[in-house]
């Protein structure tokens, strides 16, 4: 699939990779990938777990070098000069690192003393929702909770660049919303945003563009619609009774799948597609009820992939 790669305006991305290799012996975790990410964006990666997303952001934050290719962040070498780069970013990792026995306040203004420009504790605590747990020991926070106060120390000093890697895992949908709310707040103060999700729901309520990770490589990129078009629209209905499987139609040369008694079309027009069904249903003088016809999502692009990747095995 041939799409965008984002605005790549000279002088005014946030992030450039180009080539990015990156190796463990031999095995080879990130296999040449290059995208841009532009001021002001929020780009989601995206991928199954062992698609290189984490390794990609480990070394756009400067904890690892590349094997091979070039990456930087607003101009610099996120490794050489990583300490330039870390005044400007704001990182969230899938874990953090806390000492249990602290509570939440204190957590916090231990992590002001070494950020210059740090937020007030109050004012960071109430906007991931945590001002009533600020005496609570960390021992005792949630696994929702303590991803809430990463998110804290992420943004304590209002960074330029903010990584955000799977930021919402544990979070209960309110504590998740809250979240994308304290995103789309950022964004829309000029804070260029980089995020990776398990939550296909929270890539299309809160990206731009996404890029599409599989196997080490991008298999797609470009906005939300844009990775979606030529997916074609899926058509279900559960198997009527009395029909075989062997007893389904093509439909604008297209055959069906059968899961667990539902069928699957994917279409490239939905009306004719429908007219098609009805016709051969009446034909059959059976009914289709609870037919459905709908877009397609990032779940489907993913679906696919792993289909892709069954068949290649």
């Amino acid at each position: 699939m041939t799409l965008t790669t984002g605005p790549g305006i000279p002088g005014e991305a946030a992030v450039e990779v180009h080539g990015l290799r990156i190796s463990y012996g031999d095995y080879e975790a990130v296999r040449g990938i290059s995208f841009t990410v532009a001021r002001g964006e929020l780009f989601a990666l995206l991928g199954t777990n062992g698609a290189g997303k984490t390794t990609t952001m480990e070394v756009l934050e400067g904890y690892r070098p590349p094997s091979s290719g070039t990456v930087r962040v607003f101009g610099l070498d996120p490794v050489a000069q990583g300490a330039q780069v870390r005044r400007r970013t704001g990182v969230m990792l899938q874990e953090g690192g806390f000492f249990k026995e602290l509570t939440v306040k204190e957590t916090v203004d231990s992590w002001r003393t070494f950020i210059s420009g740090a937020r007030p504790t109050a004012e960071v605590l109430d906007r991931v929702a945590l001002t009533e747990r600020a005496g609570t020991r960390v021992a005792q926070l949630s696994g929702g909770e303590r991803r809430r106060l990463d998110l804290a120390l992420a943004v304590l000093n209002t960074p330029e660049l903010l990584f955000l890697d799977e930021p919402t895992t544990g979070m209960d949908p309110e504590a998740r919303r809250t979240t994308w709310r304290l995103v789309q707040e950022l964004r829309a103060a000029g804070t260029t945003v980089l995020l990776t999700t398990h939550y296909l729901e929270e890539a299309q309520q809160l990206a731009d563009r996404v890029a599409i990770m599989d196997r080490g490589e991008i298999a797609a990129v470009g906005t939300v619609d844009e990775v979606l078009s030529g997916q074609g629209t899926r058509v279900t209905f559960p198997l009527p009774a009395g029909v075989l499987p062997a007893q389904l139609p093509t439909v604008l040369g297209e055959s069906p799948t059968l899961d667990e008694g539902t069928v699957l079309y994917t279409v490239a027009k939905t009306a004719p597609a429908l007219a098609a069904l009805h016709s051969w249903a009446a034909e059959l003088g059976v009914e289709l009820d609870g037919i459905e016809a709908r877009n397609a999502s990032l779940e489907d692009v993913f679906l696919q992939l792993a289909h892709d990747k069954a068949e290649t095995r």
